[in-house]
């Protein structure tokens, strides 16, 4: 039974957090096209591949809390629940769940707003700069995550 939670926990966290992290990073630079762009169905260019990219971040953001529930399923089946690297992994999926819904998605529908209401690249470009920094952190927290999961620190597993 281990087996089967742990790997549908890795592949449903390559599947949704990998594609949430690479359309959350292409976002951006999209939606600064969508700003200021000019096509003539009345969408300027990047709109419809910025709309694509965050309707991908919503859906694998909803499904990516089967990845939380199967882990701590596998933790307790392997009984290391407590452990350190693993508190240390469940606040920091917190803190990325956290920074995904509270400031990822709500600005990629702002600058989709923007891209809506004609801005211009200039008047979207701050939006969309404390966007990448914002998706490079909760990048980044992903990154520690998945190698604390690898080196599970103080683990007898002998790795």
């Amino acid at each position: 039974m281990t087996e089967f939670l742990l790997s549908v926990h890795v592949l449903v966290a390559i599947v949704t957090v990998g594609s949430v992290t690479v359309a959350a990073s292409m976002f951006p630079r999209y939606a600064l096209r969508a700003c200021g762009g000019g096509a003539e169905d009345g969408r300027s260019e990047g709109t419809g591949t910025a709309l694509l990219l965050h309707r991908v971040c919503c859906g694998y953001a909803v499904a990516g809390v089967v990845v939380p529930v199967f882990g701590m399923a596998t933790a307790i089946q392997l009984g290391v629940l407590t452990d350190a690297w693993l508190i240390v992994s469940m606040a920091l999926t917190t803190v990325a769940a956290a920074l995904l819904g509270l400031a990822v998605l709500p600005a990629q529908r702002r600058l989709l707003a923007l891209a809506e209401g004609a801005s211009t690249q200039a008047e979207a470009r701050p939006t969309a700069s404390r966007l990448s920094m914002t998706t490079g952190m909760f990048n980044v927290i992903w990154a520690v995550v998945v190698v604390l999961m690898i080196v599970r620190p103080g683990s007898t597993t002998g790795v």
